[in-house]
């Protein structure tokens, strides 16, 4: 009785916060008078009615995604008794319930955490407000999040693979899922169907929908987005005469003036040096559990994330997804990173919409909520790199072992990835 009733709070919680989402992009409520769905509306439906042609929109710089990321913008497709804008929302809906029915699952398994992972994944979307359902990021990250569950307890590492390369090609990004696959036989066989997935999906589109990998070239020009960690210094200059402009550029409200390549070299040297610690972390990596796998990938996201030129709003959907899955397990060491990316989500969404005019014009409020966001972010990332060494590159002296070993309190063998 207790754990029917268990499982059937966290479920009434999605619903009654799923109805109220809804209620957001259907403008039936307003939280702001910044209409977050014109991406939906006017964006994505533009780049649907060129898909539907048969060939991609390369000749729009602000299409800079994947080819396979044309499978989301034509979903809506799906349902076409329903207006362009609808069938997006309610496949937003229905990729939502489908990631949190995952989770919900996962955390019931043996060396589960019971709804742990359901709750950060409902508290998180929620959040974020109306954007959540207002981006096709939530689409990539139910597949991410069906990948990294999979590599958990995959008794097929096949399919985890696949899943990674379709995220990959949907939005890049989930190919930092593989990063703490165990060394040897089951990262030759991921790794394999990944790539497998990635060439097969990459040709498919290159043979039959012209400008598949347009995209390639509409990052050069490229300024640092006024909500990312380096456009902190630009928003404080402009208080001390800095000359530069704030422009709808590439898609986004960018930074464009003085110092700002060198702002935007700056994060990508970032990136670089994280996925050198990143490497090092897998060379070094000694402990593989069911939740190595997950703790990686989330440490993996959360430095891209913060170290990126741009930090949208809906790039901490990515975050929530890679905490709640990890908090499925009771293996994880991430549960202080997963509370700060909850927080930062909840202050995302009071910084966009409901005060994006106050960042635009860089003002004290505007300079503070993206202050405590990022540095939320950063202190995540930090702590989660952390844990990632100690718990799984630190090597465990042979003395330490066998003590743990004799007293019983190694690791459980339910816990260990024995299962690949």
């Amino acid at each position: 009785m207790a754990g029917t009733a268990g499982r059937l709070i966290p479920i009434g919680v999605w619903a009654a916060t799923r109805v109220f989402l809804l209620l957001l992009v259907f403008k039936v409520l307003s939280i702001s008078p910044l209409d977050v769905t014109t991406d939906v509306s006017s964006i994505y439906h533009g780049w649907y009615q060129v898909l539907t042609t048969g060939s991609f929109p390369s000749s729009d710089v602000t299409w800079q995604y994947p080819p396979a990321a044309a499978l989301a913008i034509l979903s809506p497709a799906l349902l076409p008794f329903l207006s362009y804008t609808t069938a997006f929302f309610w496949l937003c809906f229905a990729a939502d319930a489908v990631t949190f029915a995952l989770l919900l699952r996962a955390g019931r398994r043996e060396g589960g955490a019971g709804t742990q992972g359901a709750w950060v994944w409902i508290g998180g979307v929620a959040l974020l407000g109306p954007t959540a359902y207002a981006r096709y990021d939530l689409m990539v990250t139910g597949v991410a999040v069906a990948c990294m569950l999979s590599l958990a307890r995959a008794r097929r590492p096949q399919v985890a693979g696949f899943l990674a390369g379709l995220g990959a090609m949907l939005k890049v990004w989930p190919l930092l899922l593989l990063l703490g696959t165990p060394h040897g036989r089951v990262t030759r066989r991921v790794w394999g169907a990944a790539i497998a997935s990635i060439a097969s999906i990459a040709l498919g589109f290159w043979l039959f929908m012209p400008g598949a990998f347009a995209f390639l070239g509409f990052q050069s020009s490229r300024g640092t987005e006024v909500e990312s960690l380096g456009s902190l210094v630009f928003h404080i200059a402009r208080h001390h005469g800095w000359q530069g402009q704030v422009l709808l550029n590439y898609g986004s409200v960018e930074f464009l003036g003085p110092y700002v390549d060198l702002v935007s070299s700056i994060a990508l040297g970032l990136t670089g040096a994280a996925f050198g610690w990143l490497l090092l972390w897998r060379i070094m990596a000694r402990t593989f559990t069911v939740a190595t796998p997950l703790d990686a990938a989330f440490t993996a996201v959360l430095l891209f994330v913060i170290t990126s030129r741009v930090i949208s709003p809906q790039y901490t959907i990515w975050l929530v997804g890679m905490a709640a899955a990890c908090m499925t397990l009771r293996a994880s060491v991430m549960a202080v990173p997963a509370v700060l990316v909850l927080v930062a989500t909840g202050i995302t969404m009071y910084e966009f919409p409901v005060h994006f005019a106050d960042v635009v014009n860089s003002t004290n409020l505007g300079i503070t909520l993206l202050v405590v966001r990022n540095g939320l972010l950063v202190a995540a990332a930090l702590i989660a790199c952390r844990r990632l060494w100690v718990a799984y590159a630190r090597p465990v002296p042979a003395e330490e072992a066998a003590e743990a070993e004799e007293s019983g309190t190694a690791e459980p063998e339910s816990e260990r990835l024995l299962t690949w």
